[in-house]
């Protein structure tokens, strides 16, 4: 089925173990490389997709320099979207609170950005899928972040988590993007590669 991919040796550039479980599943063989203290920051006037598009190609650069001729990185960066505001990964427990009281019964958008680089071609995609929180009460909204310490997830949440199966109301898109990386898109991407 990855005919034209045998030739390289795939690497996930990436520490989250949902991306870990989510490439495994499209039946790759892959390992995993990381690079410490990678900045993803990024200009201030850049809006919706183009912020995980730009992270994730700031990643696949850093890696890239040290890549070798037959290696295939694939980069990623997950943000959840709110009106204009970035949501990411939560500093401490109050800020996590605040997350969930910006998209407690309302709709907002994750959107993933995957780079997928060799020494000779890059390929960028983004994928954005609508969620919708029903209402949230202090005593979930405390209960989920005392339980679950979501303080590596961007947004605070993990939809395949307790608040996923108490609070989402409406998913429009891609599951698996709001996990962590849009697998079906990821695999249409390298089959075309």
């Amino acid at each position: 089925m990855f005919e034209n991919l045998q030739k390289y040796h795939i690497i996930l550039a990436s520490n989250s173990p949902r991306r870990k479980e989510l490439i495994r599943g499209l039946g790759l063989p892959f390992e995993v490389r990381t690079l410490q203290d990678i900045d993803e920051s990024y200009p201030a006037d850049l809006r919706g997709e183009d912020i995980p598009l730009y992270i994730s190609r700031k990643k696949a650069e850093a890696y890239r320099k040290g890549m070798a001729e037959d290696e295939l990185i694939i980069t990623a960066d997950t943000i959840v979207y709110v009106d204009d505001e970035v949501l990411g990964k939560p500093k401490d427990k109050a800020d996590a609170i605040r997350m969930f009281h910006r998209m407690s019964g309302r709709e907002h958008q994750v959107i993933t950005g995957v780079c997928i680089v060799t020494r000779e071609k890059t390929v960028q995609f983004a994928s954005t899928t609508n969620v919708t929180f029903a209402q949230l009460t202090e005593e979930e909204i405390n209960y989920y972040i005392d339980q679950y310490q979501p303080f590596d997830k961007a947004g605070a949440y993990g939809i395949q988590e307790w608040i996923g199966y108490v609070g989402i109301t409406g998913i429009q898109g891609s599951f698996f993007n709001v996990v962590g990386l849009p697998v079906q898109r990821l695999y249409t991407a390298l089959k075309q590669f």
